[in-house]
């Protein structure tokens, strides 16, 4: 084997790269048909899993799911009690989804979800699909639409992004990682300057209904305030006790009649370049046992005084002297005591 030939710490560059996708399967960008499955989303029973979330799929033969939709209450109210025993009254699939993401978000059981400044008793979960995006979602791509119902006055269609450009990037940061607030507008800009926008508060008492909801990139959910939707697309929650009120189905309704749901995925891409050095006077004699006869003399005269190599692969090794890589170059690179080369080579992790 040739002598190795150690790189200096100038040799070596370490890079990361954000690479951004769509995270829709089939590299679609925008989601916009959705369907639902009659096996999975069976909600006559409170302890069916589509008591506690439906699954939402891109094609009819629901082969791969893209997200899951929820409907979480404090109490329990707007879904069935598991069971009517005492004590068991309240422990539904709505309470689990709340004590879950209760759990995600601030670790404990006691902490209550705020709208910027309105506590909530309730809300929608979108829990993006785990396989569908990298290391995270990426915050200011987010473009959620929801149509408005036909029976309410305020009947527009909204229009859901998160406020990351709007706040240049800076989030509170919780157990499940960045938080972002949503919020009316595009692309991470919000609409105005005021969290509470146009048409939250309560036309009826004047109330602050609080924001639209929160978004959670690194963990790949969204939380959405019923209460703040109502006031300006008509999506209606019904809470009754120890009652199925699907609420899940409904806000699945809004968001299929929209067809618009744009999210991308964002993942990091480590890459380490080595810069191989080839100087005038290395790497000019070929290791190929036919470059010599049996005696080690040179087989062609010419190549004693004047050898032409082609370089062709690039081996790194270990300090036991144990190839870990190899680097294959597109072309044959012309080699002799004339020319000196410089190979890069890329490693992504």
């Amino acid at each position: 084997m040739a002598n190795l030939i150690r790189f200096e710490n100038s040799d070596i560059v370490n890079d990361v790269q954000k690479v951004v996708t769509n995270t829709w399967s089939d590299n679609t960008n925008n989601l916009q048909v959705a369907h639902t499955s009659s096996t999975q989303a069976v909600l006559s029973s409170p302890t069916s899993s589509g008591a506690h979330f439906i699954e939402v799929y891109n094609l009819a033969t629901a082969l791969s799911p893209q997200y899951a939709i929820a409907y979480a209450h404090k109490a329990g109210s707007g879904s069935q009690d598991f069971t009517n025993a005492v004590g068991a009254i309240g422990n539904s699939p709505s309470k689990n989804i709340y004590s879950q993401y209760r759990q995600l978000v601030f670790g404990d059981e006691n902490s209550n979800f705020s709208f910027n400044g309105f506590e909530s008793e309730d809300f929608y979960v979108i829990n993006i699909n785990r396989a569908r995006f990298k290391h995270n979602l990426k915050p200011g791509t987010l473009d959620l639409r929801l149509s408005g119902s036909r029976d309410f006055t305020n009947d527009g269609e909204i229009h859901l992004t998160d406020d990351s450009v709007t706040t240049t990037g800076s989030a509170t940061v919780t157990n499940a990682g960045r938080q972002f607030n949503i919020v009316s507008g595009s692309l991470g800009t919000m609409l105005g300057t005021n969290l509470t926008q146009a048409g939250v508060i309560s036309p009826t008492t004047g109330s602050n209904n609080g924001s639209f909801g929160l978004f959670y990139p690194d963990s790949g959910f969204i939380l959405l305030n019923p209460t703040a939707l109502r006031n300006v697309c008509g999506l209606t929650t019904t809470s009754g006790s120890n009652t199925a009120n699907n609420n899940h189905q409904t806000f699945f309704n809004h968001i299929s009649r929209s067809k618009h749901f744009i999210v991308d995925s964002e993942e990091k891409v480590s890459s380490q370049f080595y810069f191989a050095r080839a100087k005038n006077n290395q790497f000019n004699y070929t290791t190929n046992p036919s470059f010599i006869d049996g005696n080690g003399n040179v087989n062609i005269d010419s190549f004693i005084d004047n050898p032409t190599t082609f370089i062709t692969t690039v081996g790194l090794y270990n300090d036991n002297n144990d190839l870990v890589a190899v680097a294959k170059l597109s072309q044959p690179v012309t080699k002799d005591f004339t020319k000196e080369a410089l190979i890069r080579v890329k490693l992504d992790y």
